[in-house]
């Protein structure tokens, strides 16, 4: 008889790392880019918008690394501090744990019987890992990842900031259109590959990602065209 083989991909391994990475590059060229078309709408010239993109790509892949390292340290403390907790209670009432346990298979829709087999048989096998999984919702594949968040958004953020500083120094005679053009581009193509790398709808995913960002160009440009008029 042909055995066959059952092949799955799932995409939640990829949780951690692709929503740093996907705000950071939309970040990175929303960021940026209103920057320069808010300058460039003030009356700055070449130089200057240049000098701007340049500093906010710095600036925001440090902030963005910053904040995301911050932000997922304290939810890695969080589970830290659970498990530590959960370790307690197994070593001090292991009984009250193992009903906790049985209580919650039950309720996932086993019979009393059987939820209870589960339970001991978790237990013994790794009960802090079986109460972490199925009482906490902490798993090694969800698990916080403070440096690889950090890492990831920073990269994400400087590779998403240089689209619209390259187009600036590609097209430098007409460096505002060129840059709004280059940005609406990228987050299409950002929004739709995430969309697709998440196994949502493409191009919802990607029209979504560049109305947020035609926004905030349009709102730079209004405040740095007040500038120019006073």
């Amino acid at each position: 008889m042909k055995q066959t083989r059952h092949h799955e991909t799932h995409r939640a391994h990829r949780t951690g790392w692709l929503r740093a990475a996907v705000l950071g590059a939309n970040d990175g060229v929303v960021s940026v880019a209103g920057l320069m078309v808010g300058v460039a709408a003030g009356g700055a010239g070449a130089t200057t918008l240049l000098a701007t993109g340049v500093a906010g790509l710095v600036a925001g892949a440090m902030s963005m690394a910053a904040g995301e390292y911050v932000s997922v340290s304290t939810q890695s403390d969080t589970e830290r501090a659970d498990l530590v907790l959960e370790k307690r209670e197994l070593d001090e009432d292991p009984a009250s744990e193992l009903d906790e346990l049985a209580r919650i298979y039950e309720q996932r829709g086993l019979q009393p019987a059987l939820a209870r087999q589960v339970a001991q048989q978790l237990t013994e096998h790794d009960a802090l890992g079986a109460h972490a999984r199925d009482e906490l919702g902490i798993t090694e594949t969800l698990r916080a990842r403070p440096v690889q968040a950090a890492a990831a958004s920073a990269a994400a953020f400087a590779a998403g900031a240089m689209l619209p500083l390259l187009a600036a120094i590609v097209v430098a005679d007409h460096a505002r259109v060129a840059v709004v053009v280059a940005t609406l581009v990228a987050l299409l193509v950002s929004g739709g590959l995430a969309a697709w790398a998440g196994g949502a709808p493409v191009l919802r995913g990607a029209l979504r990602v560049a109305f947020w960002g035609a926004l905030a160009m349009a709102a730079a440009h209004l405040i740095g065209g007040l500038f120019q008029l006073a």
